[in-house]
């Protein structure tokens, strides 16, 4: 600012200036200018910044601020000057932002919380119960086969009756319970909420989903459903609408992997069941969040990692990308036309089921069957149901045989993703275009289920032995440096033969690596170059057209940009991206254990620990395996004489068993050594025992109690303090132990609560509280750090970075996300080619800054 500047020391932005700096001082612990750099001159960091923007926001004489403006605008004085006008006057808050509401609204009843969560638990009894009498008595018939022949035939017989049963009920249920969705609201835990629950449990647990993602039946199903689903859709994604008469797909639209569209939304109180209208010749993005009553018109594109909200419009023809969405981007990637009739597609699904229900089932129940009735203990106990539980040499055969049973899988499952899906890939050319729903198309899903194994990046990941696994079965990493943590626990790819990963890369966790081109018709495999000496936060889809090159920082959910220039040296934060310092001072701090004579050591150590935790992690597998066994064998007496229901009650005891053993071993890693927030480098010890924490993390949960108070309880036990009443659709949590939820609270399907970040080999933690009445919508994610006061909400798909405080009644949206008006009540219908009136807020200008990974 120059020192005859026009301005009257009474001005919005002088007072602005000098208050930004006196904050900012406190916060560092040393004075800054007017023109000191945030992120160079003062030494402050992203969480510094973050509880800066928290402390002006509560001043009523300071404009508010948010994280993207600090970027914008990385000093005290261009910040006032953007953020306050000169000659402005000092405001008070901004009116219709934030505040519709401070006081959390109820989710419904303690009572009728308490009885739907039995009709969910009597419903649950009843359906296993009916569901293994009749396997049981399935088994039964299937044994009596003298020969291998007679075995196939009757497992074929049986298999085929079972599956035409259970592909059938679901839809009769859906239209017997609810008949057809409409637009409405329902309270939470009431009987309304409880058919909801039901009809969606039945119609995404039907065996069509073993083959439906990118299968010609997912339409179909679809269609049986109520929805209006046109021809040459195609459908990657594994999630089902629970509503699906809400939803319309207009002919040869593409709605690719990990896209969610779930025609409803969960808020305090209330579920909210909307319209998806999505036209003809649409693309929909991977990692894509489409929320109720938005439409997107003919030839309309989605970008990858974004999000459209609710009252939103894609026009015809537009391509828009960020969260929400907006004009801009580049069209994704698509391979030529090829012919792709409906003779073929109807062929293809047939080939499909036959397949499922001709060999694969059948052979399964077979093998089983031999398998079992050649382990002399088990025949003897099956057969006349007598055991002595007392006799060692039953627990020794019981500890070998499962021991053999785990170790042989895995050492099948390897062979499969290393050996033969190379094979496969033989009959596939990278950059060709072939049509779908062929013999092409097959082995390419054949290699993508082969090599996706989630058991394998599982154990190894987050050790040395992830870059050898990740080479062995396609991954192109040659020159790979190691850091002992390359590579987190969750890669996933199309093809692992079109993936090119630069020396010195490091990868958090979360990596979808997007090496497959799809249309209507046809796909096409494309090379996808990941750059070298980089990082990736958590949850990167990364496209084959990427315009990111080396030494990039790409923060936690950043949407790849696939459009410019290429960027290099540089960090990208958010959805659309904006450019961030590629690191600052405080993640250098530990840059000495990077280098040296002693790394070799400092790698040595870490391998021997990443050693021993795989180790206990697959002693704890083993445990798991070897007590349901036990508790087979322990339960002969009682549940042979039993006759077929004998199978349905073990598979309740076996469900039982497996969460106490569960929820007892995680509790147990934390024993004695609770976790607390830290700041480490990756090769200190504590960070060692934390990765070995998360391997011993319960998973499953998310999917299978989602939405009944059950999820509370085993949230509780897990050690979450979690209020009354909370509504949990499925929320992901890595670090139960410091998550705080307030009563009411709603957490919808897709959203995260991940009390970390690791970041150039630097590793953070720290607690996240959530107050009553907190509402995450559906995809947000929450960062370590964060404070939500009561009745506050998370948008969809929005990205609360670490150390933000959201203040009560609040309304928060976008990545990364800022506070902005509160949603209004659902808009009138608009013309598909209008642009949504819905508060977007603007994408920052490339700036320097520092990233939340």
């Amino acid at each position: 600012m120059s020192a005859t500047t026009s301005r009257t020391p009474a001005s919005a932005e002088t007072v602005a200036e000098i208050e930004f700096c006196a904050i900012l001082s406190e916060l560092v612990g040393r004075p800054v200018g007017p023109d000191d750099h945030f992120f160079g001159d003062a030494g402050a960091d992203s969480m510094v910044l973050a509880r800066f923007c928290a402390r002006v926001r509560k001043r009523d004489d300071l404009p508010r601020v948010a994280m993207p403006d600090v970027y914008a605008h990385p000093t005290p004085a261009g910040l006032a000057s953007a953020l306050a006008p000169a000659g402005a006057v000092p405001a008070g808050p901004a009116t219709g932002v934030g505040t519709p509401a401070a006081v959390p609204v109820r989710t419904g009843t303690t009572a009728a919380y308490v009885l739907c969560g039995a009709a969910q638990f009597a419903t649950f009894v009843v359906f296993t119960l009916g569901y293994g009498a009749l396997l049981g008595e399935a088994y039964l018939w299937i044994a009596r086969g003298a020969t291998l022949v007679e075995l196939y035939l009757r497992a074929l017989a049986a298999v085929s009756v079972a599956f035409a049963v259970f592909a059938v009920v679901p839809v009769l249920a859906k239209w017997l319970l609810v008949g057809r969705w409409t637009e409405r609201e329902i309270p939470l835990w009431g009987p309304a909420y409880f058919r909801f629950w039901l009809a969606r449990t039945l119609v995404r647990t039907n065996p069509l989903m073993l083959v439906a993602p990118g299968s010609p039946l997912l339409p179909l199903y679809l269609r049986a459903l109520g929805a209006k689903i046109g021809p040459g859709v195609v459908l990657l994604s594994r999630t089902v609408p629970a509503c699906p008469d809400l939803l319309t797909i207009g002919a040869r639209s593409t709605v690719r992997k990990d896209a969610l569209v779930p025609c409803y939304r969960a808020e305090p109180g209330r579920l909210r069941l909307g319209r998806v209208t999505i036209g003809s010749d649409v693309v929909i993005g991977e990692a894509t969040v489409v929320d109720i009553d938005t439409v997107i018109g003919d030839g309309g594109r989605l970008a990858h990692s974004s999000s459209l909200h609710e009252g939103q419009r894609i026009p015809a023809g537009g391509t828009w990308w960020g969260t929400p969405a907006r004009v801009g981007g580049s069209a994704a990637g698509m391979p030529g036309d090829a012919y792709c009739g409906p003779v073929r597609r109807i062929a293809y699904g047939l080939g499909q089921l036959l397949m499922l229900v001709g060999v694969w089932l059948p052979l399964g129940a077979g093998v089983i069957d031999s398998v079992l009735t050649r382990v002399p203990t088990l025949e003897t106990v099956l057969g006349s149901g007598t055991a002595e539980l007392g006799a060692a040499a039953l627990y020794l055969e019981l500890l070998v045989t499962t021991g053999v049973l785990m170790l042989g899988g895995l050492l099948v499952g390897f062979l499969t993703a290393a050996g033969m899906s190379r094979l496969l890939a033989l009959g596939l050319t990278e950059g060709r275009t072939y049509p779908l729903y062929g013999r092409h198309y097959t082995l390419h899903r054949m290699i993508l289920r082969m090599t996706n194994i989630k058991i394998f990046t599982y154990l190894l990941g987050d050790s040395s032995y992830i870059v050898g696994y990740l080479r062995s079965i396609g991954h192109d990493l040659r020159r790979v440096p190691q850091t002992g943590t390359n590579f987190g626990t969750a890669v996933k790819h199309e093809t692992p033969f079109a993936s090119s990963i630069g020396t010195g890369t490091m990868v958090a966790d979360g990596l979808s690596i997007i090496n497959a081109d799809y249309s209507d018709t046809a796909f096409r495999i494309t090379r996808t170059r990941i750059g070298s000496n980089s990082f990736f936060g958590n949850r990167i889809a990364y496209p084959a057209d990427s315009r990111v090159g080396d030494d990039c920082l790409l923060a936690t959910k950043t949407l790849v940009p696939t459009d410019g220039p290429v960027r290099s040296g540089v960090g990208l934060l958010g959805s659309p991206p904006f450019e961030i310092p590629r690191t600052v001072s405080r993640d250098t701090a530990w840059g000495h254990l990077h280098s040296g004579l002693d790394l070799h050591q400092r790698l040595r150590g870490k391998g021997r620990y990443n050693r021993r935790t795989i180790g206990v992690a697959l002693l704890v597998r083993w445990g798991a395996l070897f007590g349901i066994t036990l508790l087979t064998v322990a339960l002969a007496d009682v549940l042979v004489p039993l006759g077929p229901v004998a199978v349905g009650i073990h598979l309740l005891v076996s469900l039982v068993f497996t969460m106490i053993y569960t929820v007892v071993v995680e509790r147990l890693a934390t024993l004695g050594r609770p976790l607390r927030p830290r700041l480490c480098s990756v090769y200190d010890p504590y960070f060692w025992w934390h990765e070995r924490y998360w391997k011993l993390v319960v998973s499953g949960w998310e999917i299978m109690l989602a939405g009944t108070p059950f999820k509370n309880l085993v949230s509780r036990a897990l050690g979450v303090r979690i209020g009354r009443r909370v509504f949990d659709d499925g929320c992901g949590m890595t670090e139960r132990t410091l998550v705080t939820i307030g009563d009411d609270a709603v957490l919808n399907a897709g959203s995260t609560i991940q009390c970390h970040s690791q970041e150039d080999g630097t590793f953070k933690s720290d607690h996240a509280i959530l107050g009553s009445g907190v509402c995450l919508e559906v995809g947000a994610f929450v960062h370590y750090g964060v404070r939500i006061d009561d009745a506050a909400r998370i948008g969809c798909d929005a990205f609360l970075m670490k150390g933000a405080e959201a203040p009560a009644g609040s309304f928060w949206a976008g990545n990364p996300a800022c506070e902005t008006e509160h949603p209004a009540a659902p808009p009138a219908a608009v013309p598909a080619t209008a642009v949504s009136a819905a508060p977007v807020p603007a994408t920052p200008v490339p700036a320097k800054g520092e990233p939340v990974r």
